[in-house]
């Protein structure tokens, strides 16, 4: 409408509803990039929240942010400032005092005065303890002294209750009946609290009372206590942070500015039932400030309050310890100390996990975050698509995944023509892909080669397959890791989407050997024990081609090193290097096993080890096995090029 008017400003409820959401898919795939080049999967996926998706800031930069912040409040200034303000004080009154004296030259109660003054205690609050039943003939010195007590004694309830600098107003400061009364109630509600009592209702009428102490306005218990006890464990970290003679001065001018009354007696009980409620908080660490302003009770309380709280955050962010989640963050909390933006990114974050969740990518458990079978997959897909890559720049051969071999069933499906394709041509496809091409009624049908299209088969044949890779620590030292897990991974998703019919397991060996799902392998991580069981690799090779008599037996094993250990007859595993005739004895015992089972064991070498070569070649020629020297970034082409020119008959 025309007399419509608009006034535009900048978002104020919540996180920009016009930034882009994360991508998830490209989360993972960011997750998959690591563990390929190496590294564990949960520290992977860790690191995505840590550092954040790719133009997205993380957890590790509020962390430290944080930490700056808590750098600069260790140095707004020294916290003994309320003693230096109580002692600034009284010099001041003194200094009056004196002042009015001298101007009474005859008056003996003058003289008594100054001698009393000259002999004050060193100590404030002693001092100001003495002077508690002064006479004082100057108006103005008597108004500054009484600012002492009444100043420290506004700092201390202020402090501990957000709202009563405002309730307070207009009311005489030296009147706390008012305040007695609230913290006796509300102790009687923390005492229910703590006794496990429905304190529901008793929340309500409290509040309706004395809700004027507490402008953030609680919703439940729960908040009440939180606020306070912060509040309250700052107070307690003030005093730790003091040296024991400031630590004393402080403490006694605070009681002589409560008094005698029932305050005093009231703060102590509420202090009590809070650390007994909140006993998680840091009631009892000191800090050392330092800086060119003293800080008065208050403002030295509020920057520890700060402090705190920060450390709290960073350990929140640092999400280190069993069992963290990003619904451990407290949002509030970094909004109020980081700022709007910061607590933007830790929603954005949560909203991440939460959505890798929902979808189905990561699972959680007692050890944190991990990758589902569903992410599992589309991480060998990856491997795969990167393995076939390889393969098609250095022209090693064309490896369509759809080639299942020439000599196989028809599946019923066809695709086109492919330079070098054995497969039967699909008639039916390939002529109406030429009508198509050329209009219908156009006559004589002329073929082109893109309109041949070859029927896909399937081999009636299935293969079991072993795949042992070394996990000594040399295959990660060397960089061998992330190529290793491409590798296994890359076959594996070949296998299960491609020849289901065939059987894979990957079994992994350093001093012992073990079956590996993909789960594991992409978890696994580098074990600093010395060790390269090939002996138990290959024993535990033959269990797994026995279960699967009909097919065609087929072992690979990937290593960097000579065998260094094998199981003893107890089942434990024996070191020693240099490598033991017994540990090649045994090796060579199962690769015998393995040959007279007919069993095809090809050799894939990394490195240059001349006793491995001598081995390898050992084991090739007694075994009929082949033995390949790839480079590291070559090893998954060469391992699934071997598997795929087996499964067409091409060795």
């Amino acid at each position: 409408m025309a007399g419509n008017r608009f006034r535009y400003g900048a978002w104020r409820d919540g996180p920009d509803p016009l930034a882009p959401p994360y991508d998830v898919r490209a989360a993972v795939d960011e997750v998959g990039e690591r563990v390929l080049a190496g590294e564990n999967l949960r520290d992977a996926l860790r690191e995505l929240l840590r550092q954040g998706p790719r133009e997205g800031r993380g957890l590790d930069e509020l962390r430290a942010r944080a930490r700056r912040m808590r750098r600069d409040a260790l140095r707004r200034g020294n916290l003994d400032g309320a003693v230096t303000r109580a002692q600034q004080l009284l010099d001041q009154a003194v200094a009056a005092e004196r002042d009015e004296l001298r101007n009474r030259p005859d008056d003996d109660d003058a003289r008594f005065n100054e001698a009393v003054l000259d002999n004050l205690p060193r100590s404030t609050s002693r001092a100001v303890e003495e002077l508690s039943d002064y006479h004082w003939a100057s108006d103005e010195a008597r108004a500054t002294y009484q600012q002492i007590l009444d100043g420290l004694r506004r700092e201390v309830v202020e402090q501990r209750f957000a709202g009563m600098k405002e309730a307070l107003q207009g009311r005489d400061p030296a009147t706390d009946a008012a305040v007695a009364e609230m913290v006796g109630d509300l102790n009687d509600l923390l005492g229910k609290h703590n006794r496990g009592e429905d304190t529901g209702d008793a929340f309500q009428q409290f509040m309706a009372k004395h809700g004027d102490f507490f402008p953030e306005k609680p919703g439940n218990v729960e908040e009440l206590i939180d606020s306070l006890a912060r509040r309250a464990a700052a107070a307690e970290r003030l005093m730790r942070s003091l040296s024991p003679q400031q630590r004393d001065e402080l403490a006694s001018l605070m009681d002589q500015a409560l008094g005698d009354g029932p305050l005093r007696s009231q703060l102590g009980e509420l202090t009590d039932n809070l650390r007994a409620l909140r006993p998680n908080l840091n009631w009892g660490r000191g800090e050392r400030m330092k800086g060119s302003e003293d800080l008065g009770y208050g403002d030295a309380t509020q920057a520890l309050g700060e402090i705190g709280e920060l450390d709290e955050l960073m350990e929140q962010l640092d999400q280190d310890h069993p069992g963290a989640t990003l619904d451990d963050i407290d949002v509030e909390a970094v909004e109020r100390q980081l700022g709007r933006g910061a607590a933007d990114d830790v929603r954005r974050l949560r909203d991440l996990e939460r959505e890798l969740r929902r979808q189905g990518w990561v699972t959680r458990d007692d050890d944190g975050l991990t990758l589902s079978p569903k992410a599992l997959r589309r991480l060998g897909r990856t491997a795969l698509a990167q393995v076939f890559k390889d393969l098609t720049s250095k022209q090693r051969g064309n490896h369509d995944l759809r080639d299942a071999g020439a000599a196989g069933d028809l599946i019923g499906s066809s695709r086109r023509w492919q330079f070098g394709d054995s497969q039967p041509l699909d008639v039916v496809r390939t002529i109406g892909n030429a009508v198509r091409r050329g209009g219908a009624g156009t006559l004589p049908v002329r073929l082109e080669p893109d309109d041949f299209e070859v029927a896909e088969t399937e081999r009636r044949a299935s293969a079991v397959v072993a795949l042992c890779v070394d996990l000594s620590y040399s295959m990660f030292a060397d960089g061998r890791w992330g190529p290793m897990k491409q590798t296994a991974l890359a076959l594996s998703h070949l296998v299960a989407t491609q020849f289901p019919q065939d059987s894979l397991q990957i079994i992994g060996f350093g001093r012992y050997a073990m079956p590996l799902s993909q789960g594991e392998l992409a978890a696994i991580e580098p074990d600093m024990v010395q060790g390269t069981n090939l002996q138990h690799a290959l024993k535990l090779a033959g269990r797994h081609l026995r279960r699967h008599p009909g097919a065609e037996p087929v072992v690979l094993v990937v290593t960097d090193g000579e065998p260094t250990a094998h199981l003893e007859p107890d089942g434990e595993a024996y070191f020693n290097w240099p490598t033991l005739p017994e540990t090649v004895q045994l090796t060579v015992h199962e690769v015998d096993q393995l040959t007279r089972y007919g069993a095809t064991l090809n050799l894939f070498m990394l490195g240059e080890n001349e006793g491995l070569r001598r081995f390898v070649d050992a084991v090739a020629r007694r075994s009929g096995g082949r033995v390949f020297s790839p480079e590291v970034e070559e090893l998954g082409a060469y391992v699934v090029d071997d598997y795929v020119r087996s499964r067409r008959g091409k060795r």
